[in-house]
């Protein structure tokens, strides 16, 4: 009997973290801090799952000590107390006579709270001709994305660079948006980059999306690239003037990059086909993998 909620997300990149522990666990607890303000909600706690190989193993043991700094860096960053959590080890395979550990899996589960449920704010694009926007900056980087690592082969790169203190404004920022009453929806960048992100946006209400890459940066980068601090929200066009005078108190990168269809999927003037296509794709890809 109260107008409050609650919201809940489970998050890990285990490829970011094996590719720099501290940083990578960091990125996992502010991707579940993203999601939680994304939903409309204020991080409150977490918990977690620490997934390792052989402790006695000196570079898992490193991995482990790294995890827990970048985890603590972030958890006092977004005020989430570590409630509670277990540790598990010796996750590893033996191949040709070599003890191979699983990647490094730091598993956060975040608790939030919404403090009015009119502030829950769905990731569905929700109308045709709504404005989509980019809160956040896109670099120039592709290291350590599904892109890289499926589509071309490149098993082990970097960690993008990630600011504890850049991704914080973004957040702030976004939900001032979302207790103003400006954007329609919120979804945040991460596996697959923003073209996934875009394309979760479009598949519930059967919309697409027209978008222009930047001309600053690479398109693979700019559609594929896992960069963390991203926020694509989507705007009615008609309060489109008060969306940008929230965005003028804050310092935070925005960025215009098209609006919704009604199911076409348009980049740089160039069609990539309709939603329909890609939900059939996102509903059966397992069912086919197994058959």
């Amino acid at each position: 009997e109260s107008n409050k909620g609650l919201a809940m997300t489970v998050d890990c990149n285990a490829r970011m973290v094996n590719a720099d522990p501290e940083l990578g666990s960091a990125m996992a607890v502010a991707e579940a801090s993203r999601n939680i303000v994304c939903s409309g909600g204020v991080p409150s706690a977490i918990t977690n799952c620490l997934n390792f190989g052989n402790p006695y193993n000196p570079e898992v043991y490193w991995q482990f000590v790294h995890c827990i700094k970048g985890m603590s860096k972030a958890c006092r960053k977004f005020k989430t107390p570590v409630t509670g959590g277990n540790v598990s080890f010796y996750n590893q395979s033996l191949i040709e006579d070599s003890e191979i550990p699983v990647f490094p899996t730091p598993t956060i589960g975040m608790l939030g709270v919404i403090e009015d449920k009119t502030h829950i704010t769905s990731l569905a694009f929700q109308g045709k001709s709504d404005l989509i926007y980019l809160i956040g900056d896109s670099p120039n980087n592709i290291s350590s994305s599904e892109y890289l690592f499926s589509y071309h082969g490149v098993k082990e790169s970097s960690a993008p660079d990630f600011d504890l203190d850049i991704e914080h404004d973004v957040q702030q920022t976004v939900t001032k948006l979302i207790r103003s009453g400006v954007i329609e929806s919120a979804h945040d960048i991460a596996d697959g980059g923003m073209f996934v992100s875009l394309i979760e946006s479009a598949m519930p209400n059967n919309v697409g999306f027209d978008i222009t890459t930047s001309s600053e940066i690479r398109e693979d980068a700019f559609l594929f690239g896992e960069s963390p601090s991203r926020i694509i929200v989507s705007v009615r066009e008609t309060i489109e003037d008060a969306f940008l005078d929230v965005l003028k108190t804050r310092k935070t990168q925005f960025l215009l990059l098209g609006h919704v269809t009604r199911g076409d999927i348009r980049i740089d003037d160039k069609s990539f086909g309709n939603i329909q296509e890609y939900k059939t794709i996102y509903n059966n890809s397992l069912s086919a993998k197994l058959k």
